[in-house]
């Protein structure tokens, strides 16, 4: 029986690490987590975004996996939900580091957004209304 997501994978080109690790940790705020000694020898880099406050009911922890590959494309359609709390506030702080954000209202019951972090790979945010939300 499935009962969450460990984790998510996005791939990366090689020596690009330096780059993820001040987007995801400086950017977005979250925190590198060390990759097993036999995994780290494969170059690219772990992150995880913990619940803004230990008693928010349905939140749980966020695991973003960088993995290198030499042949890479950015994922462009396929992508992570990320659920964020305050998220005109979590959008600014995007912004006002940089990254692009690029508003979307097309899914009912969510206020979202849509990023690239530094090799292009899509990341959606989102955080629900309340009205209609899954």
């Amino acid at each position: 029986m499935l009962v969450c997501v460990d984790h998510v994978q996005l791939a990366a080109p090689p020596g690009t690490e330096d780059a993820l690790r001040a987007y995801y940790t400086d950017v977005l705020g979250m925190t590198e987590i060390p990759k097993p000694p036999v995994l780290a020898a494969r170059g690219g880099c772990w992150f995880l975004g913990a619940p803004p406050t230990p008693e928010a009911v349905g939140e749980g922890t966020v695991q973003l996996h960088l993995g290198i590959e030499a042949d890479f494309r950015p994922a462009r359609k396929a992508h992570p939900g990320l659920r964020v709390t305050g998220i005109e506030a979590y959008a600014a702080r995007l912004e006002e580091r940089g990254a692009m954000v690029v508003w979307d209202d097309s899914l009912p019951g969510h206020r979202r957004f849509y990023s690239e972090d530094p090799v292009g790979n899509r990341l959606e945010f989102l955080e629900p209304t309340g009205t209609g939300a899954l």
